[in-house]
């Protein structure tokens, strides 16, 4: 009776001990969601967070309406009215330009995409022009070219998309070999969650060891650099408004720059002599922190010019999908005019989670999101992405990416790498503990919970692991050396490989050869754990890949297009074709008019195939002397028409074997009031000689730089002088000039009544 007692007292005392635990940490859970929904009030209110209605560009078209670009990526058109067309929006990434041409209309996008619209706002293609920020887009000799934010100029004609798209593109894959270059790259990639501590330099050199070796770029991902709720809130704090790291997370960074740099430095001095001071370095590139997870990469100074567009993304996924104690921070780069995004994840612990580490992941690759700039390195320009996307469960969803697409599944390569947090299932510490002092992994690796969930096609999907060779790396006691230091506390956790490295390349097949279908083919030549370092309970672990790389060659292919269309007989008479001016007619060149007369002019389209597009302009105007001679000419420029004549449309497109109608108005006499001695008095502003303007129509063509030019001779023919009258001011002071009582002043509906009242006016 006793002993049920005991045993009845230590279950409540154990259940009030994780009743206490759960409020503890539900308590910090809503203090944490609580700080971090208050500073985002407080940046929203502030205004630390940026305005998605604002306009960021906008553009006029030919048909004389006006498209304004939004930060959310809204596409809004006007009539010239200011009445409010229609809104659009074909991309999620804010617009940050916009260019109309002809019947095109191209909008420039933060995340480097390029769409081309027809002047409704159907989207005719799109296309990613830079790997960073599209500011910039400028017409001329048939392309439309765009300047990128690392300051990347590209071009791309005009007739794109159309009927040439096709012929070229084949053409140049025939010719893919001249321009096709290979590259042959290693790189290091290493994860360690460090359990919030601080290792030394030797911990580090036995890690990365592999660094002396021919490697190119380092990426280190590294989890729990710091935790604890407030250092959680404060992360929360600072995500709001834009800003990540920390004080533990610098120390790491400059702790393994250190590193690499005393490594490097002793080979060279090995290899070429004590009194050499010349030997290669590897430089941080780009870094992102979210919570206690980091991510980093160095590359090999010979490298870097073809190394650029470093972009960082992170992903909560802890707390609600709000807080960073759980997710991923990730970097993408160019190299060699291909993308590789390098994912560091930690995600849900304990051992029955593994419903939530898949959610984990899928939540990661769908959502993560390349939209801000990496802290360090920014430059080159980048050029085309043959991608392969990643097979995708059925509970994966796209999200924040063109058309659905996940960002992760458009790059060549991949590389997740990380805490992952998978355990052994149907196995027991001592057991585990037994398979591996005899080396027995095939064993337990049967019974790893991330190979069954890869082979079901719940998580990773379509991505490769190594065969692993090495102990599980999870969990052991700190500072204890070799297989003997798995855990000895009271929870005694079965080992387990928590950490692990993933990759997909451009291969749809394992048989695949590299090429330009095929950019980026990598194989391991390394997958191990370092054993020796025992600053963690988890151990580091490293993957070394052998890359290879096809790449273009743009000044080849560049001569190697302009050998095509200029050799090619097809593509030149096509040109022809989509270059050729529509022929048009107009009914008349001479136009004589009197106030408020209207006359229509007639552009007729001669051409049965093609639309044929218009523009008046005003090229200059003159006075008409008594004697008939035309003088004070004054060129008009880009000043628009003369005030006293109207044209609507001044522009437009006239369909095939169709008349466009052109309303041409001459404007009444304007009035301007002056006072005098108290008295409102109207006085004749406008000069009543006969004036003459020259019209120019421009037609073009759809895709032509080149246009075909009628003049039309406007006259404004005023027919009689206007004779001066006595407005009878109410005192004896005279008034001198043309006058009219406001009593008098009435609207006058043509030109000929004008001239009959004013002879109707008595003369002082």
């Amino acid at each position: 009776m006793e002993d049920e007692i005991k045993m009845k007292i230590v279950a409540s005392s154990k259940k009030e001990k994780t009743q206490s635990s759960f409020g503890f940490f539900q308590q910090s859970r809503n203090a944490i969601m609580g700080a971090a929904d208050a500073v985002r009030r407080v940046a929203a209110k502030g205004g630390f967070l940026d305005d998605s209605r604002r306009i960021e560009a906008l553009t006029i078209t030919i048909d004389g309406m006006i498209w304004v670009g939004c930060a959310n990526g809204m596409l809004i058109q006007w009539d010239g009215n200011g009445n409010r067309i229609q809104d659009i929006q074909p991309h999620p990434s804010a617009v940050l330009c916009l260019c109309s041409f002809r019947s095109k209309i191209w909008a420039g996008y933060a995340s480097g995409t390029v769409h081309a619209l027809d002047l409704d706002g159907n989207k005719l293609g799109e296309w990613v022009a830079h790997s960073s920020p599209v500011l910039k887009m400028a017409i001329g000799a048939g392309y439309i070219y765009t300047l990128a934010k690392h300051g990347g100029i590209r071009g791309w004609s005009i007739t794109s998309p159309g009927p040439l798209d096709g012929i070229l593109y084949s053409e140049l894959t025939a010719k893919g070999f001249l321009y096709t270059r290979m590259e042959n790259l290693t790189i290091l990639s290493g994860t360690w969650n460090v359990a919030q501590g601080r290792a030394s330099k030797g911990s580090l050199e036995s890690w990365l060891h592999s660094a002396v070796s021919d490697v190119g770029i380092i990426v280190i991902g590294l989890q729990e650099v710091e935790m604890g709720a407030g250092f959680l809130a404060m992360s929360a704090v600072r995500e709001s408004v834009g800003r990540d790291g920390s004080a533990v997370g610098q120390w790491w960074l400059d702790m393994i720059d250190e590193t690499l740099h005393d490594m490097m430095e002793r080979k060279s001095q090995d290899v070429m002599g004590k009194q050499s001071h010349q030997w290669r370095k590897f430089e941080r590139v780009g870094s992102r922190q979210l919570a206690g997870m980091l991510i980093a990469v160095w590359v090999k100074d010979n490298l870097k010019p073809d190394v650029g567009d470093i972009d960082a993304a992170a992903v909560p996924c802890g707390f609600g999908r709000a807080i960073g104690n759980k997710g991923a921070v990730g970097l993408r780069l160019r190299v060699y005019d291909r993308i590789f995004c390098f994912v560091n994840c930690h995600f849900a612990a304990h051992l029955e989670a593994v419903g939530r580490r898949n959610a984990d992941f899928d939540h990661v690759y769908c959502t993560m999101t390349f939209s801000r700039q990496s802290n360090l390195f920014n430059a080159g320009a980048a050029g085309a992405s043959s991608a392969v996307q990643m097979v995708r469960g059925a509970n994966a969803t796209g999200a924040n990416s063109v058309e659905g697409m996940p960002e992760l599944s458009e790059a060549d390569m991949v590389v997740f790498l990380g805490d992952f947090n998978y355990r052994l299932d149907d196995v027991s510490y001592d057991e585990a503990r037994d398979f591996i002092s005899q080396r027995s992994f095939d064993w337990l690796r049967e019974r790893d919970q991330l190979r069954a969930e890869m082979e079901a096609g719940n998580v990773f999907q379509g991505m490769r692991e190594a065969v692993i060779t090495f102990a599980p790396t999870y969990k052991f006691d700190k500072h204890v050396a070799g297989l003997s230091g798995y855990d000895s506390g009271e929870k005694k956790r079965i080992p387990a490989w928590c950490d692990r490295i993933l990759y997909r390349d451009s291969r749809r097949t394992l048989g695949s050869e590299c090429s330009l279908e095929c950019p980026v083919i990598s194989s391991v030549s390394r997958y191990e754990s370092c054993m020796d370092v025992t600053d963690s309970d988890h151990k580091p672990v490293i993957c070394l890949f052998t890359v290879e790389i096809a790449h273009i060659d743009e000044s080849v292919r560049r001569q190697e297009f302009g050998d095509i269309v200029r050799s090619n007989e097809e593509v030149r008479c096509k040109l022809q074709e989509l270059c050729k001016i529509p022929e048009t007619i107009v009914s008349t060149n001479n136009i004589i008019l009197q106030n408020q007369d209207t006359s229509i002019l007639r552009i007729t389209n001669k051409c049965t195939e093609s639309i044929a597009l218009f523009e008046i302009v005003c090229q200059g105007e003159s006075t008409i002397k008594d004697d008939g001679q035309a003088s004070y000419h004054h060129p008009r420029g880009s000043f628009g028409f003369p005030r006293w004549l109207q044209v609507t449309p001044a522009a437009g497109i006239i369909k095939p074997d169709h008349v466009a109608e052109v309303s041409v108005h001459i404007e009444a006499f304007h009035t301007q009031e002056e006072f005098v001695d108290g008295v409102p008095q109207n006085w004749w502003c406008e000069d009543d000689r006969d004036k003459e303007a020259l019209l120019v129509v421009k037609v073009h063509g759809r895709y032509t730089m080149e246009t075909r030019n009628h003049r039309i001779r406007v006259r404004h023919c005023c027919s009689t002088k206007m004779r001066k009258t006595d407005p009878k001011p109410r005192d004896s002071v005279q008034t001198q000039g043309n006058l009219l009582h406001r009593a008098d002043y009435q609207k006058l509906s043509v030109s000929f009544d004008v001239v009959d009242h004013l002879r109707n006016l008595h003369s002082p």
